[in-house]
């Protein structure tokens, strides 16, 4: 049932101070958290759950209609490109009910612009996922994305629910619905210790058996006091050089989570996988990485905020309004602003956030400056730039010696791609 205007909460928002600009835009993504870090899944690696400790969260959170009605208001005015994405994760967000759902539409259709379309992905772990979700996600054309880590025996290894039960079953059926509906999704792979040792197996498994539009490969990098403490915000004395055993999360003293990929094994993972798909789906199967790599390697630049030369242009708002630098980095130390305070254009453009974004290039070390693959890498994301070089300066990127390898795989490919792609 649609919801009529007039039933929508009035709001006072801040003013949005950015100036007009002539011929450029004001673009930018947020990844909103409606349900804090609620979930219905205690998955061992989530980055997420502690959060309600770490930011003294109620344990029932969710978002207001008050800063639902502000986010969406504000996150329209503060865009002026041909389209305003909204992208809905958790935590779980379909925890949050159909009619939280209603009301972001509703909202949406309240505050659009003429000239905009307005996208909505879901990020989901598919457990709640039922025909009257369905029908809704279909009628207002959202892009799912679900999150799934390969067969059963691998997915049920970190996925499980609160009494640590399989959850294979119900994601799989969750698959199926969205099929059934003709649901666009992408599936979400977080890429660990233990599934990282099959990754064959892991990419025809979502190949064959899940066939999502996109394939999203992500590495589970955990540092053992990542719930406390935030990325950058390391001891630097206490950062341990490349090449160190305790860099290996089979270590006994190792400095990560035992769940985390190893470096070079994520290397292998991806060098593998590339294999793969370049021999037999090339041009057929969508994996993001792949895709993001050969746009860099042939000057479109990159699609990823992980590659790119700068990031700080996808933000995390949480379900109290407080505005965050990125989804990986909502810690305290991180916070921007709150939207009933400060207008989420002019936050995410402020002179904070624009220095978050300069440093994934200023604060990188003379090793990966002088890196041949720089320009595909630009260090890989800041959060998991834990280690030293083996000169001993920091900042160097835990994933390091196996970018290089899958790096190389690629840009040994480079001629073959380049006839196939006629660039």
């Amino acid at each position: 049932m649609e919801l009529e205007t007039q039933n929508l909460v009035g709001i006072e928002s801040p003013k949005l101070q950015l100036p007009k600009l002539k011929n450029d835009v004001y673009r930018f993504h947020a990844v909103s958290k409606p349900s804090a870090s609620r979930c219905n899944l205690d998955c061992s690696y989530c980055f997420y759950l502690h959060k309600e400790s770490l930011l003294k969260q109620d344990p029932q959170a969710g978002m207001s209609d008050e800063t639902l009605a502000l986010y969406i208001k504000q996150y329209i005015e503060a865009q002026t490109g041909d389209e305003v994405v909204f992208t809905w994760q958790g935590g779980e967000p379909t925890l949050m009910g159909l009619a939280f759902f209603e009301k972001v539409i509703a909202y949406q259709n309240k505050y659009k612009k003429a000239d905009q379309a307005i996208l909505n992905d879901l990020q989901t772990n598919g457990i709640l996922l039922n025909d009257t979700w369905c029908q809704f996600l279909k009628k207002h054309q959202f892009l799912v994305g679900i999150s799934i880590d390969g067969p059963k025996h691998l997915h049920d290894l970190h996925r499980v629910n609160r009494a640590g039960k399989s959850s294979y079953d119900k994601v799989m059926a969750a698959i199926a619905l969205l099929k059934q509906y003709q649901i666009p999704f992408n599936a979400l792979c977080v890429v660990n210790q233990d599934n990282g040792a099959f990754p064959l197996e892991v990419y025809r498994f979502l190949r064959d058996d899940v066939q999502p539009q996109v394939i999203q490969f992500i590495p589970c990098v955990e540092p053992k006091g990542f719930t406390q403490t935030a990325p950058t915000k390391w001891n630097s004395q206490e950062l341990i050089q490349i090449g160190n055993k305790c860099l290996s999360p089979k270590d006994n003293d190792t400095y990560l989570t035992a769940w985390s990929v190893g470096a070079t094994q994520w290397g292998n993972f991806l060098t593998s996988v590339w294999d793969e798909w370049f021999k037999h789906d090339f041009g057929q199967v969508f994996v993001d990485q792949f895709e993001n790599v050969i746009s860099q390697i042939f000057g479109f630049g990159a699609q990823k905020c992980v590659s790119a030369e700068f990031c700080g242009k996808a933000v995390a708002i949480e379900h109290n309004g407080d505005l965050y630098s990125c989804d990986h980095f909502v810690y305290p130390e991180y916070q921007l602003g709150n939207l009933a305070d400060t207008h989420i254009g002019d936050l995410v453009f402020s002179s904070k956030q624009q220095a978050f974004g300069k440093s994934k290039t200023e604060n990188l070390p003379s090793d990966c400056r002088q890196c041949f693959f720089l320009s595909l890498c630009f260090g890989e994301c800041p959060k998991n730039r834990f280690t030293k070089t083996s000169q001993g300066k920091p900042g160097l990127n835990y994933l390091c010696p196996g970018l290089k390898k899958f790096y190389s795989k690629v840009v040994n490919h480079q001629v073959s791609l380049q006839q196939r792609l006629s660039v």
